[in-house]
């Protein structure tokens, strides 16, 4: 399995190669990562740049209560076990992707910003991870009624050429995702377990050798069931999205709360499946804010479901400075050698002016007046980082400071 030096540095520091509870040195969360990758970026200093034989020195300003610099090294530490772990994955037919691979899927850097999963691990096709299409949710103890309704949910999808993204649990997402699968439908499943047995399941094997699917986790290929997981990962199922359809949702549990965290964050249309059953939470969804779908399947086109957008704002690529093209290398045990320790190349940091990358996004995101908090939402950089830059251009002439709002806009 090719890593970039980069994508070797982030699985060091975020992902375990072992039972979770066995490990010495719990990686960083989501929210840590993010916390340190920001920390690196304002350093002008990339993951890469850790995988030095004397990485201390770089760690000497980082000063953070809950991040000791110790357990970074720890875990930087880690490389034969990354090294086993990847041989493994690699022998299953797994792949990673990283936030610094172009493949990543840009829906959840765009939505999440510093808190999309630093690590996907998955198999499959790749190339499905940016198809979009419409997410299908649902309880795993739904009716026969319901999950009639959504394996031809998946059926319609194949043939209207959209993708259907689920989870891949037993009862509205298999359903839905089988019944795209079976007619040659594109299916992404983000699961909360398993991956690495799922890569070998007959369930998914047609799906998985003809091209059409796309099996990915954000957690331990090798975990268990894990109901903290299987919670965590609903928000990435509608993230993947363009729209979403809940077919059946109990009056608790996760499927309600990915709703209801949907509806907030307003991330993808949320439509509800009609229903009688006073079991579920589908009129409370709707009265939060969800919409009612067709409730004949026959009639239903799925096409309507994405006219109804939260915001009516067309998605714009957000900006990932750690998006840098860099050669792949092989780990072959150990820590690798950084790039350009190996070549008479400068190091990547010092070729990459930031302030110049931060600069030619404001000829993009700044052409009309914008404030710092839309800068922020666009770019996915801390605050304090973007007025230091805006301080510098306007001193500079390049931006023009407006008052009363305050906003900027590129000279």
């Amino acid at each position: 399995m090719n890593l970039s030096p980069t994508a070797q540095a982030t699985l060091l520091l975020t992902s375990y190669f072992s039972t979770s509870g066995s490990e010495d040195t719990r990686p960083l969360s989501n929210t840590e990562w993010g916390r340190f990758a920001l920390w690196l970026k304002e350093k002008s200093t990339t993951p890469a740049d850790l995988l030095l034989s004397e990485p201390k020195a770089l760690l000497t300003s980082w000063h953070d209560p809950r991040i000791g610099a110790d357990r970074i090294l720890r875990l930087l530490s880690r490389g034969h076990s990354l090294a086993l772990a990847v041989e493994k994955w690699q022998r299953a037919g797994l792949w990673i992707v990283t936030r610094s691979d172009p493949e990543y899927p840009g829906r959840l850097k765009q939505r999440l910003k510093t808190d999309s999963p630093p690590v996907l691990f998955g198999c499959g096709n790749k190339a499905l991870l940016n198809a979009g299409g419409l997410a299908v949710i649902g309880s795993r103890n739904a009716s026969i009624a319901d999950l009639s309704f959504a394996e031809l949910v998946g059926t319609k999808a194949a043939a209207e050429d959209t993708a259907i993204v689920s989870g891949g649990a037993r009862g509205v997402d298999e359903s839905a995702m089988s019944g795209a699968m079976h007619q040659g439908g594109i299916v992404v499943g983000v699961l909360s377990d398993g991956l690495l047995k799922a890569a070998t399941s007959v369930k998914w094997r047609n799906g998985l050798m003809s091209g059409n699917l796309v099996l990915i986790s954000p957690f331990y290929p090798e975990d268990g069931f894990n109901a903290g997981n299987a919670m965590a990962r609903n928000k990435y199922i509608y993230c993947l999205a363009d729209s979403s359809l809940v077919i059946h949702a109990g009056k608790k549990g996760g499927t309600l709360n990915g709703a209801q965290e949907n509806l907030k964050k307003g991330w993808v249309p949320l439509w509800v499946k009609p229903t009688s059953d006073d079991t579920t939470a589908n009129t409370e969804l709707v009265a939060q804010g969800g919409h009612w779908c067709e409730s004949d399947i026959q009639r239903l086109m799925l096409s309507s479901l994405f006219e109804n957008t939260p915001t009516g704002k067309k998605e714009e690529r957000q900006v990932d400075l750690f998006s840098l093209h860099e050669q792949p290398e092989i780990f072959a045990g150990g820590m690798a050698e950084s790039r350009h320790e190996q070549t008479d190349e400068k190091p990547l940091s010092q070729q990459i002016d930031f302030y110049q990358l931060f600069i030619t996004e404001l000829y993009r995101l700044a052409a009309t007046p914008v404030t710092v908090d839309y800068l922020v939402e666009h770019t996915g950089l801390h605050k304090s980082q973007i007025n230091d830059w805006l301080k510098r251009a306007t001193e500079s002439g390049l931006i023009k400071k407006l008052r009363k709002p305050v906003r900027y806009q590129i000279q």
